[in-house]
């Protein structure tokens, strides 16, 4: 697994680390059942400190992207409650939309694009 971080990035180490995974899972290079690096293995692979990458993980396992297993560490374990999922989105993309319109950005424009970004995962 490849991880990146940008230091020059005004986003926290932690918000990128978790978007980095988030994409891993949705483009399927990261697999259900799959085991992530340790914290400790993870944080001087990316030069992060292990409490940043630690709280990561602890963000991605509330997320219900990974469970945390004393034996095994962090492994992808995706929520199956798709309902909550959904509704978690659509709070997300009210806000969004919003700020589209706002910049006369159009229904058309928007699906191009969800479209364009789903043909990134596969769908």
């Amino acid at each position: 697994m490849y991880l990146e971080i940008d230091f020059n990035s005004d986003e926290a180490f932690y918000v990128q680390l978790c978007n980095q995974i988030i994409i891993g899972i949705a483009t399927s290079r990261l697999r259900e059942g799959d085991a992530l690096p340790s914290v400790r293995q993870l944080a001087d692979e990316i030069g992060i400190n292990m409490h940043t990458v630690n709280k990561a993980y602890s963000l991605l396992k509330q997320e219900g992207y990974i469970r945390l297993d004393r034996r095994y560490g962090a492994v992808v374990d995706i929520d199956a409650d798709k309902r909550k999922a959904v509704n978690e989105m659509k709070k997300e993309l009210l806000v969004i939309l919003a700020k589209g319109s706002c910049k006369n950005i159009s229904r058309k424009e928007v699906h191009a694009l969800i479209d364009e970004i789903y043909a990134e995962y596969g769908e």
